[in-house]
């Protein structure tokens, strides 16, 4: 019955009150129209599919969050109740969740001694941010510390205190979807700072121990129906290095077992990851890259203690990112579905049903990539996303066969003010393909004269860039005026193939950044800059490289923008990631040209910036190489009052940004067209 349906567009969207007219004729997208809140965001549906949950601007201030619910059957009449930001805890997240509760996240800023917190205990940082869950009732009266511990804080310092308020000490792991009242969460022990991991009643508040976390072990598959642990990881030293040791349950003996093919070395950086389990064989879904560059699904046997000789879904392009499961109590746990890994995260379902829904969609939004986040048992309600590079993310809700418009995330901007975006590869100096993004100036056409063009290197580096509308705005900001974007997928970049990934090992500012001058070369080759006017922009890695552009030669660029970077690989050590195993294996990888130690050699005008609440990336780093070459080449440093390293930023922060970096390269660096 859902192989077609009827596409019914409502005049009254949910976030109709808060638009305020068409958007401009002019071609240049106005950085206002970029650094808005979103009308609409963080949506999601409740599983009985009676609510809506979702973030839109305060009715107190539009550059404030408010926290909104509708009833489905009701959405022309508008939210059923709304809950603005308070003055010091600001909504960034939320979620609908079972027996009437709503998860919402808020976050506040916080000044004082980071000495021993996360990311801020050795670089002496003072500001930064709490972030904090909370539990609320769909009337939003009263709001709780989401799953808090109910033990007494006995032995705990002040700063430790600190510390754990910081970081948070709880999060939710699993909805365990045929319960009602039950999910899983992860608690943060206040005496050990491990993990264990607990069943919890939203209505009782009570909790029952599934697992004790210690310092190397972590449960890696919970059972979806009892919340029991069916998979554990271990991480062991093994001769100067670590194994990762998976050990599945054993359903007859209860106990866990190890298997010897699931054990790998840290140092090899493979991915096993725990998907799921096969009701019907008792074998488990594992998604690894032990036998292809790629991430491929696999089933494997803990018997016979050995993979199935083929696996159960692979792309030879692309690594699978995810499997999908039924939560639906008449199919449930069956695979239904699994994402492909590509340009962009692109769901495929092998269930009828859902893939029949999925294609009426695709044929009522041509052109969009489309997601399906919420569906109801029945499927009489489903909630799904669209969005393209062009057009910015819109909700949808597909409600008694008919399909809803909920409201753009930007409905303000007119259509047609970017270029087109094409997924595209270069062979870099070495041979090594380089994947990339490539955005077109709005209107440029093959054989249009030369534009100017950003090489624009993302964040990470461990990291990687999809298809789609660019929630930071820059892309935007520059095809819309004139720019072509180039976004290199350099070697080092994570989730396009372990052999891309490995080939960035102790290449920072060397191969790694050839990648980023090949991209400018293929730019020109192709005729679609003008090598005269190219420049490099990146953010925090994307920054790194910005930097190191300045001080390499020669070089492509006529200018480079850092924001939030990496200046000092001296200083960066092992203090970027919470996760010490990470820092000391990973961190290993942080190695080759240290901009720092070559200042002297700075030959392109330079723009920095980053925020006073930055932890990750402290200012001290754009600060000293901002002093270093200040006297060399023309530079700028701004700090940006009270932004952190990672989104959400604030719309004034966001106005900020986007106005320096499109004014310096129209007028510090020249080159727009006059």
């Amino acid at each position: 019955m859902w192989h077609t349906f009827c596409r019914t567009l409502l005049a009254g969207t949910l976030a109709a009150a808060l638009v305020h007219g068409p958007a401009h004729a002019s071609q240049a997208i106005p950085v206002e129209e970029l650094a808005r809140l979103p009308a609409l965001q963080s949506v999601s549906m409740s599983p009985d599919g009676k609510h809506l949950v979702a973030l839109i601007p305060s009715p107190r201030n539009p550059d404030e969050t408010a926290l909104a619910l509708w009833n489905t059957d009701a959405l022309s009449s508008g939210p059923k109740v709304v809950t603005p930001s308070g003055d010091h805890m600001k909504f960034i997240a939320a979620a609908a969740l079972k027996a009437g509760k709503i998860l919402a996240v808020a976050r506040q800023e916080w000044t004082g001694e980071l000495g021993g917190c996360g990311e801020g205990k050795v670089t002496g940082a003072t500001r930064t941010f709490m972030t904090k869950a909370y539990l609320t009732d769909d009337d939003q009266k009263t709001f709780d510390e989401a799953f808090a511990s109910n033990t007494r804080k006995l032995g705990i310092s002040q700063q430790t205190q600190t510390c754990l308020e910081l970081s948070g000490t709880a999060s939710l792991v699993n909805m365990l979807p045929l319960d009602p009242d039950k999910v899983i969460i992860r608690q943060l022990n206040e005496l050990s700072l491990t993990s264990s991991y607990f069943l919890y009643n939203l209505k009782t508040k009570d909790t029952e121990l599934l697992f004790r976390g210690g310092a190397r072990a972590t449960p890696a598959l919970f059972d979806s129906r009892t919340g029991k642990v069916l998979a554990k990881t271990e991480v062991v030293p093994v001769d100067g290095d670590y194994e990762q040791r998976v050990q599945l349950l054993n359903g007859k003996s209860g106990q866990f077992e190890p298997q010897a093919p699931l054990t790998t070395r840290l140092s090899d950086r493979h991915t096993v990851d725990i998907a799921g389990i096969d009701d019907a064989t008792g074998k488990y879904y594992v998604l690894t890259d032990q036998f292809s560059d790629k991430v491929q699904a696999r089933l494997y046997d803990p018997t016979q203690h050995k993979y199935d000789p083929e696996p159960v879904v692979a792309d030879k392009d692309y690594s699978i990112g995810a499997l999908l499961f039924s939560t639906r109590r008449s199919n449930f746990n069956q695979v239904v579905g699994f994402v492909v890994d590509g340009p962009y995260r692109q769901t495929i379902y092998v269930d009828p049903t859902l893939k029949a829904i999925q294609d009426g969609i695709k044929n009522a939004f041509p052109g969009q990539q489309v997601a399906i986040s919420d569906y109801t048992d029945d499927f009489s309600t489903v909630l799904f996303s669209t969005g393209s590079a062009s057009t910015p993310t819109a909700y949808h809700l597909l409600h008694d066969r008919k399909v809803v418009s909920l409201g753009s995330t930007r409905p303000w901007l007119a259509k047609g003010l970017t270029g087109d975006e094409r997924w595209v590869s270069y062979t870099a100096r070495d041979g090594l393909e380089i994947p990339a993004i490539l955005d077109l100036p709005a209107g440029w056409k093959k054989g249009d004269a030369p534009a100017p063009a950003v090489v624009m290197p993302h964040g990470g580096p461990w990291a990687r860039d999809y298809l789609g509308w660019d929630v930071s705005g820059w892309v935007p900001l520059l095809t819309s005026r004139g720019y072509a974007v180039l976004r290199p997928q350099y070697r080092g970049s994570e989730g396009l193939g372990r052999r891309l990934w490995l080939a960035g090992d102790k290449q920072w500012g060397l191969k790694m950044s050839d990648d980023n001058d090949d991209g400018a070369a293929w730019l020109i080759a192709q005729g679609i800059a003008d090598k005269d006017r190219i420049a490099i922009f990146g953010y925090s890695y994307g920054g790194f490289a910005a930097i190191a552009a300045d001080v390499r030669s020669p070089s492509p660029f006529k200018c480079a923008i850092a924001g939030a970077p990496v200046a000092n690989l001296g200083r960066l050590g092992t203090s970027w990631s919470d996760n010490r195993l990470q820092r000391i294996l990973q961190g290993q990888t942080v190695k080759g040209m240290d901009p720092m130690q070559n200042t002297a050699k700075a030959h392109l005008p330079i723009m920095l910036f980053g925020g006073d609440r930055d932890v990750r990336v402290p200012p001290f780093h754009p600060r000293d190489f901002y002093k270093a070459v200040k006297d060399i080449v023309p530079a700028q440093y701004h700090v940006i009052a009270d932004m952190p390293h990672s989104m959400p930023w604030y719309p004034r922060q966001q106005r900020e940004t986007l106005e320096l970096i499109a004014n310096y390269l129209d007028k510090d660096c020249g080159l727009a067209r006059h």
